[in-house]
């Protein structure tokens, strides 16, 4: 029996390019579209983490504040929460030193913040929630300082957010 020579035609088109293929180069990589900055982490204290991740919030570097807020995260979580589960009430804020005192849980509870707000603003609802709940329920007790002369709660800034996203989710 004969081959059609519509089959033989096909045939030879495929084995050509199946050859062109073997012969073709490895294709090169795609770029890097979102690479990782590279950070500079100073003397990797909490405080310098924190510093650095506000002042990458306020540039909208976004990469650059989950890069220190985690770092800060991954290097003290673990000395937050312990300081924060020897505490029954927020130190009073009018003695500085006792406040100082819970540095990690203070860096800690603002990097967290931190992290929240620039998940916020980029519209990672989800995400942002995460971070403020984890705030809220674990890190109560963080206080942050304002260089205008006052300690805030990042806590119960998170607090207030979960409710205005959580608010926003069910209109």
């Amino acid at each position: 029996m004969k081959t059609p020579r519509f089959l033989l035609l096909c045939f030879t088109a495929l084995s050509a390019a199946s050859a062109l293929r073997a012969a073709d180069p490895a294709p090169a990589p795609a770029p890097a579209s979102a690479a990782a900055p590279a950070l500079d982490f100073g003397d990797f204290k909490s405080s310098t983490l924190t510093e650095k991740a506000w002042q990458a919030l306020d540039g909208k570097d976004y990469a650059s504040v989950m890069g220190y807020t985690q770092k800060c995260i991954d290097m003290f979580k673990d000395q937050a929460v312990a300081m924060q589960k020897s505490l029954t009430a927020a130190p009073d804020t009018s003695d500085k030193d006792k406040v100082f005192a819970n540095w990690a849980l203070n860096d800690v509870g603002t990097c967290y913040y931190i992290q929240g707000k620039a998940l916020d603003d980029q519209g990672k609802t989800k995400d942002a929630l995460a971070a403020y709940k984890f705030l809220a329920d674990n890190l109560s007790y963080a206080e942050c300082y304002d260089p205008k002369g006052w300690f805030w709660s990042p806590a119960s800034a998170a607090k207030e957010r979960v409710a205005a996203l959580q608010f926003d989710s069910i209109k």
